[in-house]
């Protein structure tokens, strides 16, 4: 019976934490619509979230579309379907791994930037500043950081989508002697609208993951160093796993036909 009430709490506390985070996510999205509104705060916020992330990004998306290109070729030779190359890895990058790859890059970034700072204003009592002049904090803190995320990770995957095929593109041409003019033949006919959009709106949605995580636990820190450190990992891994998750429910929408 022990082991059973202990399982019971873990799912209870499990439960307890999913039905909070909802309804965060929740709350802020219905601050949204409704001022005030903090202009200055959110143009801060997208420099900080979307500039600042793009080195970032865009390494990460050279590098992995020139490995996809030699591990695609390297198993393509087994079939003798060598050509395959530059379609899958531009459907690759478009639909998968540009947005996963540049919203967990960008978890790690920002999730954890965001839960230490408002951690650490939660700590010093700034907070309750806050609400003692009478702004709210959720519309000052959250609002502007959840918004810039949503729209800035968008505009991020589209540029490390260029970057990866990029990647592939000079592996596939210096490495893999494919002809240039017939590798970005067979990537821009094998492309459609569709890949591109189901990608820029995955990366939407991880956005508003990363930045809710990284608000939420920041908001929920506990107290001293060591809660400011529980509170930027948690943001971390919940990003991640959230993440994770989300992008393959989204893929069950966009391609379970």
């Amino acid at each position: 019976m022990n082991l059973v009430a202990a399982l019971g709490r873990f799912v209870m506390t499990i439960m307890a934490v999913i039905g909070s985070i909802a309804i965060y996510a929740v709350q802020t999205i219905s601050h949204f619509a409704r001022p005030p509104f903090y202009p200055r705060e959110f143009v801060m916020q997208l420099g900080l979230i979307g500039y600042l992330s793009l080195p970032v990004v865009g390494l990460t998306a050279l590098f992995t579309g020139g490995a996809l290109a030699l591990q695609i070729y390297a198993g393509g030779a087994r079939f003798n379907a060598e050509t395959v190359v530059p379609s899958i890895v531009a459907i690759g990058i478009v639909r998968e791994l540009g947005p996963v790859l540049g919203g967990l890059m960008v978890a790690g970034r920002v999730a954890a930037s965001i839960a230490a700072e408002i951690g650490t204003m939660k700590v010093t009592e700034q907070i309750d500043a806050l609400t003692t002049l009478s702004t709210h904090p959720m519309k000052y803190l959250t609002v502007p950081r959840v918004l810039a995320a949503t729209l800035t990770l968008p505009v991020l995957v589209a540029i490390g989508d260029v970057i990866g095929i990029m990647g592939g593109f000079l592996v596939g041409v210096t490495r893999l002697d494919f002809n240039a003019a017939a590798y970005m033949t067979n990537t821009i006919n094998f492309l459609e609208a569709s890949d591109v959009i189901s990608g820029l709106v995955k990366a939407s949605v991880f956005g508003f993951i990363v930045a809710t995580m990284g608000c939420y636990h920041g908001m929920n820190s506990g107290r001293g160093a060591r809660g400011v450190g529980q509170a930027t990992t948690s943001a971390v891994v919940s990003s991640s796993i959230l993440i994770l998750a989300s992008n393959y429910l989204l893929t069950e929408v966009f391609f379970s036909a």
